[in-house]
């Protein structure tokens, strides 16, 4: 705001016809610093070129005068000659003017003159402007009204607003519009109006009234700023909102949701979770998933869980958890991170869906595969035994009543015979062992597996890198199943991959058994190449003692088939 200090602006001084100053008001003194001034001064003190003897009455005069500290300033002035009657004396009266500052007060009105034609120019740039009379006649519109309502400023001047009323708002809307600028108060809202062209379009507007000398508005100045976007985009953003609380309420009635910070600590759970766990909501808040643990899995299980969200991936798996009551529950769990802008993670959303009645029929369908290899080893023992004892001794002993007959008389169908015969012996002692290698279960996997493996090179040709570095006796259902698995991994390496060796490693490590059998060959493709017989053969085995399968393959790069099994007491 321009503000003008007019004491600064006009000084009066009052001389003798010498020049001998007689008074000064508090301008005077102001203007030229006086503050000890007395009788006796000379004008001349204060500007220099000023000569009164000479002066004549002028207008205005224009000269320098000279502050009490030195400094000169432009000044203009007009001197008053007055007489007196006493011995004809002569008085002059001086009025300055500090032209310093008419011109700092001349510039700022320049500029605020210049701001306004700015802002102006900007309002109108970027704003749809109108003035109406006190009736509400359109008096003026800025160029941007027209080019939205696409009417012509000929076409708006002498209307009212209903030109451009779209039908949408209430009357009680317009009414309390007209109430709140008749009363002289702003008002202040949105507005959906109709183009000449039949479109919509939406403002933001301000109403302002100017009013008269008595309060009353004689016209009102409407700003409004077009929102038609805006309007789109918040309605879209409802109609989101709302497809959102459909997604919540849905997710909510069936599936168990919950919020953690970048700590793990639970910062949301929805009723699902409460009903599931049976904790209430205050009981989860604040805590973290420790409170369901359930001790099922190892440290290393939540340790690769807390790794991949971490890093900003989404983790899946299975997990079995305790609830309030003692009682056990599984869900299969799915875990986002929420990023912020370097790309870490903040929070943490959790959905789960309960598979307890699920991994129930999982757990009996495997007991019941388990009881079923089991019921098969054992048969497989059975017949490699009656085949062994039984066909296998009754061959021996015919193969030596052969020998005697041929040594008492010699004919070459004897000769034919015994060779038969010894054949047959060999492969009933083959099929034997392929049942069930009497050496597994007397001297256990080592012996067992280092003589499969001579047969199966002398057999095929096919060599085999050996590794084993357990020193101990396994449980003979684990060392069943880790026979059974690199038996039927050899014998598909010998089927399908084309090779003349392979690799079979068996390491324990921590309480952890490791098995894995490699081959360079022809390898095949997972997505599309279905699992055979003896991929899911191997996988059973694997799970009837409690351990996990990997399977490895691309096309012309070979096979790794892994076994994983977490030694335990009654595993050793």
């Amino acid at each position: 705001m321009l503000e003008i200090n007019r004491k600064t602006l006009d000084g009066n001084i009052i001389t003798d016809h010498v020049g001998i100053i007689l008074s000064m008001d508090e301008q005077a003194k102001q203007m030229f610093l006086v503050t000890d001034w007395k009788k006796g001064m000379n004008i001349q003190e204060l500007i220099p070129e000023l000569n009164v003897r000479k002066e004549e009455t002028s207008d205005v005069s224009l000269g320098i005068g000279r502050k009490r500290n030195g400094e000169t300033f432009p000044i203009s002035f007009v001197i008053n000659r007055v007489m007196t009657h006493e011995k004809d004396r002569e008085f002059l009266s001086l009025i300055i003017k500090d032209n310093h500052y008419s011109n700092i007060v001349q510039k700022k009105l320049d500029r605020s003159l210049g701001e306004i034609d700015e802002l102006k120019n900007a309002i109108d740039e970027a704003s749809i402007v109108a003035v109406t009379d006190e009736r509400g006649k359109i008096t003026y519109v800025n160029r941007k009204f027209c080019e939205v309502s696409k009417y012509s400023e000929d076409e708006l001047l002498g209307h009212d607003h209903r030109i451009i009323n779209s039908g949408y708002h209430s009357k009680e809307f317009f009414s309390d519009l007209w109430k709140t600028i008749t009363k002289g108060s702003v008002w202040k809202g949105e507005i959906k109006n109709k183009a000449k062209d039949g479109s919509y379009y939406w403002v933001d507007t301000t109403i302002v009234p100017f009013l008269d000398e008595a309060g009353k508005p004689y016209q009102y100045l409407s700003i409004r700023k077009e929102i038609t976007e805006n309007k789109v985009n918040e309605q879209k953003l409802r109609e989101s909102l709302h497809e959102l609380l459909d997604l919540k309420a849905a997710l909510d009635a069936s599936t168990i949701v919950a919020v953690t910070d970048q700590q793990g600590t639970i910062t949301y759970v929805n009723e699902k979770f409460c009903e599931v766990s049976k904790f209430s909501q205050e009981e989860l808040i604040g805590a973290n998933h420790r409170i369901i643990n359930s001790g099922y899995h190892s440290k290393e299980f939540f340790i690769d869980l807390w790794k991949t969200i971490s890093k900003g991936m989404t983790w899946k798996g299975e997990i079995k958890n305790k609830a309030k009551d003692g009682s056990y529950y599984w869900v299969d769990t799915t875990i986002v991170p929420f990023l912020n802008e370097n790309g870490k993670p903040y929070q943490y959303l959790a959905i789960r869906h309960e598979i307890t009645e699920q991994k129930k029929a999982e757990e009996e369908l495997q007991l019941m595969m388990t009881k079923m290899i089991n019921i098969q080893e054992d048969e497989r023992k059975r017949l490699s035994r009656e085949l062994h004892d039984g066909l296998g001794q009754n061959l021996y002993s015919m193969l030596i009543t052969i020998n005697r007959v041929n040594t008492v008389s010699a004919h070459p169908l004897l000769s034919q015979l015994q060779e038969d015969v010894s054949t047959l012996i060999e492969e009933v002692r083959g099929l034997s062992w392929e049942l069930r290698p009497s050496i597994l279960d007397d001297l256990g996997l080592i012996p067992a597996t280092r003589s499969f493996i001579n047969r199966y090179r002398q057999h095929y040709g096919i060599t085999v890198h050996l590794n084993i570095q357990i020193k101990r006796r396994l449980e003979l259902q684990v060392e069943t199943s880790i026979y059974r698995i690199i038996q039927e991994a050899l014998t598909n390496i010998q089927k399908y991959a084309g090779v003349q060796e392979a690799f079979v490693n068996v390491v324990e490590d921590q309480n952890e058994l490791t098995i894995t059998i490699v081959d360079k060959g022809r390898g095949f493709n997972l997505e599309i190449r279905p699992k055979g017989v003896g991929l899911f053969s191997m996988e059973e085995r694997a799970r009837s003692v409690g351990g996990r399968l990997f399977i490895e393959s691309n096309e012309k790069r070979g096979t790794k088939i892994t076994f994983k099994l977490r030694l335990t007491e009654k595993h050793e």
